[in-house]
């Protein structure tokens, strides 16, 4: 008997399953670095070795503006590490430099003071001009050009009124823009409405190439990178980290150049071999990650890419903030059947996507192949079953349930951190 642990929330889910049950244990090889520097120095080290760039105190020296734009509360990118050594550096070689914070919510809700804090710390909440994204704010958006994909490029007009633009961030596999980091620090994360949703269009969404680990020929990625040019970013700081949400490697330089040797890093490290099982466990790897439904979908095409069509994915997840999105819940609520939603969304055009499209679209297609059992005891169990889903809440209740789905002698695959993988 195997005990195993699944990040659930801000704690685990726990349970014990015969070896003879289990086919894999899927986990990225992240885990087994052991960095010889510490957090801050890992950092400090990518500064002081930009690649492709110039350091960042020469191209701060003769300015006289500097924007960085950061995530917000959904992302546990480590900004209370990676920002006071961006301000410092920056500050350090411009003394007189005004420096805003700007943060990327792309089309997610406006962090709260706490969740700012959380994030960032007292000090910086307390003490620097932090500026919250906002896609709807016509005001504070401003055409810019023409996507590769034909769509109008909408940016917050502080990025074109900054001398100097900075990006940090984290590099993690992406479910459909392959990885995330580098340029989608600009699209999604600072664009307009419009501009979010024609990026996130069905078309896209159902390519071959968007999906996870994925830049080559990713149609969303090619408008991400057209947008982060069009906006002039000038540098990226972008940390890899492990489960413990410790940064263990960090890239900074040239956004593309910086970003694509982070991914190349990442990719050796997360890849692991398909081998599809009757029955699969995975999570997003807890808080913050996990505390919607609607994030939760990202862990649940780990477990999709490994399980068997007719098979079941045990989704462990938090889902503290319930669904995540009204458009998300009502489309999957209101349909008659996942392939229902699939057809309906599949006919729309570019400039047809709604909210969350992109999201519910991808859960339809899991679940017009897949059996889902969402583990949680931090959300009404109806608002699972009418998007639906199958509630558990937790992890015995629901192996019990797949088994009874599958086969009482299932074979299974655990992806105790599902963003983390690339399964080939």
């Amino acid at each position: 008997m195997g005990s195993i642990n699944i990040p659930y929330h801000k704690s685990e889910q726990k349970i014990s399953i015969q070896k003879r049950f289990i086919q894999n244990i899927i986990e990225s090889d992240v885990d087994d670095i052991e960095p010889d520097q510490d957090e801050t120095e890992i950092v400090e080290k990518a500064l002081d070795e930009p690649i492709d760039s110039p350091p960042l105190s020469q191209l701060a020296k003769n300015n006289d503006e500097a924007l960085i734009i950061t995530s917000d509360h959904t992302r546990p990118v480590p900004s209370s590490i990676t920002l006071p050594i961006l301000l410092n550096r920056i500050r350090e070689a411009n003394p007189e430099i005004k420096v805003k914070i700007l943060i990327a919510t792309g089309l997610h809700r406006a962090p709260t003071k706490k969740e700012q804090i959380d994030k960032f710390g007292k000090k910086i909440v307390e003490n620097e001009n932090i500026i919250v994204h906002d896609s709807k704010d016509h005001e504070a958006i401003e055409k810019v050009g023409t996507l590769p994909s034909g769509g109008e490029l909408h940016l917050n007009r502080n990025l074109l009124q900054t001398d100097l633009l900075i990006a940090d961030g984290f590099i993690e596999p992406h479910f459909f823009a392959g990885f995330s980091g580098g340029r989608k620090s600009v699209l999604p994360g600072v664009a307009g409405y419009n501009t979010v949703l024609g990026n996130h269009c069905a078309e896209f969404i159902s390519s071959n190439h968007a999906k996870t680990g994925i830049l080559k020929n990713n149609p969303i990625q090619k408008d991400m990178l057209y947008a982060a040019d069009k906006a002039g970013l000038d540098f990226i700081l972008n940390v890899i980290i492990n489960s413990e949400k410790e940064i263990i490697r960090a890239f900074a330089g040239d956004y593309n150049t910086a970003h694509q040797q982070g991914v190349n890093f990442l990719k050796d490290k997360a890849a692991v071999k398909n081998e599809r099982t009757d029955i699969v466990i995975t999570s997003n790897g807890g808080y913050p990650l996990d505390q919607n439904i609607y994030q939760s979908v990202k862990g649940m095409t780990a477990g999709e890419a490994c399980c068997k069509e007719g098979g079941v994915i045990i989704m462990v997840a938090g889902c503290a903030d319930g669904a995540g999105g009204e458009s998300f819940y009502k489309e999957m609520a209101q349909a008659d059947s996942p392939q229902k939603v699939l057809e309906k969304t599949r006919k729309k055009s570019r400039i047809e996507t709604i909210p969350e499209q992109w999201e519910y679209q991808i859960l339809a297609r899991i679940l017009s192949k897949h059996t889902v059992i969402m583990v949680t005891d931090k959300i009404e169990p109806d608002i699972i079953k009418k998007m639906h889903m199958k509630h558990a809440k937790t992890l015995e209740q629901a192996l019990e349930k797949a088994r009874e789905i599958t086969t009482q002698d299932a074979k299974i695959n655990v992806i105790p951190e599902g963003v983390s993988v690339i399964v080939r």
